[in-house]
């Protein structure tokens, strides 16, 4: 008889929770005098706002809420992702976009740059110019610059001094919580594994959500302890036949744990996402020695990303993915309009073959209208498995 934990729902939904509870934590923090910057971009250096003694939080939305209002402006075959977002911006229905002193872009995609446009009549916005390239020298110029640039900017929009000192103890945090959220996904590296993925995608998700960085490096030890505890104990929560299943593309949460949920419902077990919310940001430190600020522009710029051309980083942790979670097949999930990553789908299907790992791509939105249509499909390629 398979043992169930009492322990793991509270550790699962607490995170799970975190997001939900946004608006209560983020009025705390206001009202305690702390500044708050809102990010939307995995290249975005958030050791630059630790640094700065401030908290900083996603803009990603994630649900179709406040589409209608973003498509009385934006057009309605856009991604989104964008729609989402702004329509949240322009309806102040986000407490993490209306309580941000700063809002702070990037351009990672021609659609999300005009979008800031926009934003920019509603809120204080800051560009970050992304090269398209990695391993240049005028890439790494380019960006190395445009960090320092940031940092004059959160230095006068919150008048604080961003020390060497202090950007070096920014990079020692942040890279204990990525040795941590790396060292809670490789749980499920176990055959089977001690969670499901929309369990590991909660936690993943949720973590950006908690504001206090050493309750939340404590949090994520202790689920990492319990799961370990609970599975050393006997629970099982994973059949041992499920097929293991990697995900890559486009962000995930929020609405898009549907493409999980149907994957998890066809019997198959979710192990890795290689999207921003897993994976991709989570995998390297930044280097501790040397100058701090060129470290940091070293670090963000080798995230693999379909923006980047050669996009040879994300491959290559794909191949590492599959070896270390022993990976039976690939989905790839891709958002309406999504551009770049729906045109790099074809060299990842490709790539795939090559390796001779099952693949599909699926396509969707923010709607729950493809529902049926995605556990149809899902549903048929893990059978295939």
């Amino acid at each position: 008889m398979v043992k169930i934990s009492t322990e793991l729902p509270q550790v699962f939904g607490g995170f799970a929770e975190a997001r939900q509870n946004g608006f209560l934590a983020m009025k705390a923090i206001k009202d305690k005098g702390i500044g708050v910057v809102g990010q939307f971009c995995t290249y975005t250096p958030l050791e630059v706002f630790m640094a700065a003694d401030l908290v900083s939080v996603g803009l990603c939305s994630t649900s179709d809420e406040t589409i209608p209002a973003a498509e009385s402006v934006l057009p309605s075959n856009l991604c989104p992702l964008i729609k989402s977002s702004y329509g949240f911006a322009i309806t102040d229905k986000c407490p993490y976009m209306y309580f941000s002193d700063l809002v702070v872009g990037e351009t990672t995609c021609d659609g999300k740059v005009k979008m800031y446009e926009l934003l920019a009549k509603e809120k204080n916005v800051h560009i970050l110019e992304l090269p398209r390239r990695q391993n240049t020298p005028e890439a790494k110029a380019l960006w190395r610059a445009e960090i320092a640039r940031l940092i004059e900017r959160v230095e006068k929009d919150f008048g604080v001094e961003i020390t060497e000192e202090k950007l070096q103890d920014a990079i020692r945090r942040r890279n204990t919580e990525r040795r941590l959220l790396k060292e809670f996904y490789e749980l499920s590296t176990m055959s089977p594994p001690p969670m499901t993925g929309l369990h590991q995608l909660q936690v993943l998700f949720g973590a950006q959500f908690k504001f206090d960085w050493q309750e939340k490096v404590d949090e994520i030890r202790k689920a990492i302890d319990t799961i370990k505890k609970a599975y050393e104990e006997g629970e099982r929560p994973v059949p041992a036949s499920a097929p293991r299943i990697l995900i890559t593309g486009c962000p995930m949460g929020g609405v898009t744990e549907k493409v999980v949920k149907a994957v998890e419902d066809a019997g198959a077990v979710v192990v890795a996402y290689e999207n921003c919310t897993g994976a991709k940001q989570m995998e390297r430190q930044v280097k501790e020695e040397g100058d701090p600020l060129t470290n940091i522009a070293d670090h963000y710029l080798q995230i693999g990303c379909s923006v980047m051309t050669p996009d040879d980083n994300r491959f290559e942790l794909l191949d590492d993915l599959m070896n270390r979670f022993d990976v039976d097949g690939v989905v790839e999930m891709t958002l309406q309009a999504c551009h770049t990553y729906a045109v790099e789908a074809y060299s990842i299907k490709q790539h795939m073959k090559n390796k001779n790992m099952p693949y599909i791509q699926v396509e969707t939105d923010y709607s729950t209208s493809d529902v049926g249509q995605l556990s149809t499909r899902l549903g048929a390629f893990i059978e295939m498995l």
